[in-house]
């Protein structure tokens, strides 16, 4: 927590620094931004961590690692207001180093690094403003459009173990709007205002709560204030700055502003850790990001054990599941769940069946491979012995078997099932009959899901699920 010396959320629109005489409002969020950067700049920070809620990302997470982005940025939608040529200095050390911490924790996750990747514009205004002069490296990772509340956290707590690895001082900066709501007709600037009397009403709640101090606190509103008033990306940026800060209301903190931009809500927020407990905890109650075990404990003698990562090995006993507490913290665990190869078919690699992460079953690409004999059901073989056809009903069938057997040796079962992505090696011609069996399991349970064709799969099988479940 003492690498972190600040945090601050800000509005990321180019109004702001572009046109900022065009609004009273607009003009008095660039002068606190200009007053902020001179806070900053006082500071001896020695990187600036950005995620920005207008970098978005489909699949994984992204991270910039290229040294010095340089371009001219044009918004998309506000190509009126100009351009903004930018060149910043990033820290891609530390970005290759956070890539790596959110892929051992399990997240899909790449680095960019190519001339003229378009950075967008929430990261060039913030860092335009706060950071002119890149007297402070920067790194920014990006917002995925699909990731949830528990996925989020994870990134956030992958960044908290990454700066404690690094062990550079820090500024964190969030770049979020708080409601998102914008006129969709044309406006004279002069007379913007928030959109909405109920989104205004909701922005002004979250505000005295930060100005208390209370991430945390906020936090737990998200799903509530996104709801209630169309929030930036469902407000998960602050999942992911409370998990970054260590999930607590342990902050002092200032609201330098806020005003309409387009209709939105836009605010500058200052949280500065304290050290001494302050007099409340947590207003509301979900699941601790301890819970989901995203941090091991250090081996005896190996340090703090923030960036220690330590799984035990699982040794099935005959005929159950051998399920191994590891990575255990004061305030919680995850559990990795084995099945023996009396029950499923035996792992092609060094991963477990199953690992349970608070609340949420994680099952490995599950295929149709019987257990105890690794036989493929369903297939013709000529007389060499090699694979010429299938029954993708059989497979599938098998598949969803092999899967029902790991959720009940976890203790779960397959009406817990959430969501499931299926790979299918030929899809125009075995997607059909998969789904026909899928139905006959998954009509009633309505799980989310995603079939993805793929040219192979690592055994000569036809079929593989994913699972996410409930324990």
């Amino acid at each position: 927590m003492t690498l972190i010396q600040k945090a601050y959320i800000v509005p990321g629109l180019p109004h702001i620094y572009l046109a900022a005489d065009r609004n009273r409002g607009w003009a008095s969020l660039r002068d606190n931004y200009l007053r902020i950067a001179k806070e900053i700049a006082e500071s001896d920070a020695e990187l600036m961590l950005v995620y920005s809620t207008q970098w978005f990302s489909v699949i994984g997470h992204l991270f910039q690692v290229d040294p010095r982005p340089a371009w001219t940025l044009v918004d998309a939608n506000w190509y009126e207001y100009g351009e903004i040529p930018y060149e910043l200095l990033v820290d891609a050390a530390f970005g290759n180093r956070y890539c790596e911490t959110a892929k051992r924790f399990g997240l899909q996750a790449s680095t960019v690094n190519y001339r003229g990747f378009p950075v967008d514009s929430g990261t060039v205004v913030a860092l335009k403003f706060l950071n002119p002069e890149n007297r402070i490296p920067a790194s920014v990772v990006s917002c995925n459009i699909y990731a949830e509340r528990d996925e989020t956290r994870v990134l956030g707590r992958a960044a908290r173990v990454a700066l404690e690895e690094h062990g550079k001082k820090a500024i964190v900066v969030v770049v979020s709007n708080f409601s998102n709501r914008f006129h969709t007709v044309e406006i004279d600037p002069a007379n913007d205002a928030i959109s909405s009397p109920k989104d205004d009403e909701w922005n002004r709640k979250l505000l005295e709560i930060l100005a208390d101090g209370r991430l945390e606190d906020t936090a737990q509103l998200a799903r509530q204030f996104a709801r209630e008033a169309n929030a930036d990306m469902g407000f998960k940026a602050i999942w992911w700055l409370s998990a970054l800060l260590g999930e607590t209301n342990q902050f002092t903190g200032k609201v330098w502003d806020y005003q309409p931009v387009w209709g939105t809500g836009a605010a500058l927020v200052e949280l500065t850790p304290v050290e001494a407990p302050r007099v409340f905890e947590k207003e509301y109650d979900e699941v601790s990001i301890s819970e989901l075990g995203v941090v091991g404990a250090a081996p005896e003698g190996a340090g703090t054990g923030l960036a220690t990562h330590n799984l035990l090995e699982a040794e099935g006993d005959a005929g159950s599941a051998d399920r191994v507490r590891a990575g255990e913290t004061s305030r919680g665990a995850r559990e990795v769940v084995t099945t023996t190869t009396a029950r499923a078919p035996k792992a092609v690699g060094a991963y477990p069946h199953a690992k349970r992460v608070g609340d949420t079953l994680f099952l490995s690409g599950i295929g149709p491979r019987q257990a105890g004999t690794d036989d493929i059901p369903g297939v013709t073989r000529n007389e060499r012995g090699e694979i010429v056809d299938w029954d993708i009903e059989v497979q599938t069938r098998a598949v969803i078997e092999n899967v029902k057997t790991i959720l009940e040796e976890a203790g779960s079962s397959l009406d817990k099932v959430v969501d499931v992505t299926v790979f299918l090696t030929n899809m125009q011609r075995d997607f059909a009959g998969y789904n026909k069996v899928y139905a006959e399991y998954f009509t009633s349970i309505q799980a989310t899901r995603t079939t993805v064709g793929v040219d192979s799969l690592p055994t000569p099988i036809a079929v593989e699920f994913k699972i996410l479940a409930m324990p």
